[in-house]
């Protein structure tokens, strides 16, 4: 019997709260759909013979799995002429991606067999479409020491400082804010368990980074290559030991 003056809660086994991640868990768990979402978070869209020669399947079994992955919407696909070209479908998929592989890190779930870039990726390497690894992550940490970025509640926000150290890189703050992204955003990164620059503002910092060929991407990988410039460069203005 209930007592006055108590507020009883009866446990419910049928309520189920928010989406089902049952699916999104099963299609992100097969490993051969777990090396084609990898592979795409370089941000370079793919055809399905080469998704085929990574993750080692033949060319009819990675048809069957990009379809899942396109109807999933994780993967979105662009056709020119004969051709379809295989791409993640959003940030948020890649946000996705980057978070799961801080846990299996941090848990311990590594590779058998090591790549030969592994180093190389922990180093520097695309993130999406921003720049994680060791050389993001300390270039991150100088922007907050220098006071170039502010925490705003869960937010990031680029301050006047901010604006004069990227402006003196002949990024256009003004053109990043027009964009319909966050300009700041903080990105935990798997390897350092610390955080990395994302948003509009992370992304152009790459981009420029390459322009000035002070970085360079390599090709069909994450990694990214600090050139002799770079290493200047990166280190004059952030502080950066690359």
């Amino acid at each position: 019997m209930p007592v006055a003056g108590k507020v009883w809660f009866v446990y419910d086994r049928t309520m189920k709260d928010g989406p089902s991640i049952v699916g999104i868990a099963a299609l992100i768990g097969d490993h051969a759909r777990a090396e084609v979402l990898t592979a795409l978070m370089a941000d370079r869209a793919l055809t399905a013979t080469e998704l085929a020669g990574i993750a080692g399947v033949t060319k009819q079994t990675i048809s069957a799995h990009l379809a899942k992955l396109v109807d999933a919407g994780l993967v979105a696909v662009d056709s020119q002429g004969r051709h379809r070209y295989f791409r993640l479908a959003d940030r948020d998929v890649a946000h996705l991606l980057e978070s799961l592989m801080g846990v299996a890190f941090r848990t311990g779930a590594l590779r058998a067999r090591a790549s030969p870039r592994e180093p190389a990726l922990r180093k520097a390497r695309v993130c999406y479409d921003h720049l994680a690894g060791e050389v993001g992550v300390q270039i991150y940490e100088r922007l907050r020491e220098h006071g170039a970025l502010e925490p705003r509640g869960e937010d990031l926000e680029l301050t006047s400082a901010g604006e004069r150290m990227v402006g003196a890189l002949g990024i256009d703050t003004a053109a990043l804010v027009a964009q319909k992204r966050a300009l700041c955003r903080a990105c935990l990164d798997w390897s350092e368990r610390r955080h990395h620059l994302a948003g509009a503002l992370g992304a152009a910092l790459l981009r420029r980074f390459v322009e000035l060929k002070w970085a360079k991407r390599a090709r069909n990988s994450r990694v990214i290559t600090v050139t002799a410039a770079g290493e200047r460069e990166l280190g004059r203005r952030f502080g950066v030991r690359a």
